[in-house]
């Protein structure tokens, strides 16, 4: 299988349903050729199976369906098929948000409460033939629980906290750090643009400090009743002080 630098599987099942730990800077799947040797898979992607495909060693074509997708910048958690019918299982799931998923990111700032259940209406619009996310004048509802863990005072003042997103709409975590003034260290869209320029400058790192770390669910699949979860460890730099 052609995985991509760094990339490590998190756990399979006997179904064919498997996880991947993505680093950051890595692709869920190219969307031209020469995005290839960057992607999760470094071969081939089919938009329209929405899968990878290759020849193994001895020339037999191989696919692996892809389950979800993570903003090339985030790192963590990424769910793939080794079979169509399980994929279509699997995406019903998602469609019928049975999916739990939890992120940690590390933001500038600490949080003035530890728990909380965040719910806003977002504007969403394409700006540069890119997705843009707006937390203010929309009527696209998201919610996320929050939970802030540690804070980190150096240099910078930084705080690691945990999202569990029940809505998800595009770059929905970032776009609600930020209305809240804790933006995600090295979120460079949605982010304090000057403190990432210090930061960078300071600590050599430019990676966005979000990452996927547990996705979990259940499923009926060949007549039966499963349950997955992949947790995906949290990077080193989440933790340290800057």
């Amino acid at each position: 299988m052609p995985l991509a630098a760094g990339v490590k599987l998190l756990t399979h099942d006997a179904n064919g349903l498997a996880a991947f730990d993505k680093p950051a800077g890595i692709l869920s799947h190219p969307n031209a050729r020469a995005d290839e040797p960057r992607s999760l898979l470094t071969c081939r992607y089919s938009e329209e199976e929405q899968a990878f495909l290759w020849d193994d060693a001895a020339g037999r074509p191989q696919r692996l369906w892809l389950l979800n997708r993570l903003d090339g910048a985030t790192s963590g958690v990424i769910l793939v098929a080794g079979a169509e019918e399980l994929a279509r299982t699997i995406k019903l799931e998602f469609a019928k948000k049975k999916v739990r998923k939890v992120y940690h990111a590390l933001v500038f700032g600490k949080p003035s409460e530890r728990i909380a259940l965040w719910r806003d209406l977002l504007a969403v619009h394409k700006q540069g033939g890119q997705v843009r996310t707006r937390a203010t004048a929309g009527n696209i509802p998201a919610a996320t629980h929050f939970q802030f863990l540690k804070h980190h005072q150096g240099t910078f003042s930084t705080s690691l906290v945990r999202l569990e997103p029940h809505t998800g709409r595009s770059h929905q975590l970032r776009v609600q750090c930020a209305k809240r003034h804790l933006p995600i260290v090295g979120d460079q869209t949605y982010g304090d643009f000057g403190l990432n320029r210090a930061f960078a400058k300071t600590t050599g790192s430019k990676r966005l400090f979000l990452h996927s770390h547990e996705t979990s669910f259940s499923y009926d699949f060949a007549g039966r009743s499963h349950h997955f979860k992949a947790v995906a460890p949290l990077p080193a730099e989440f933790n340290a002080t800057y």
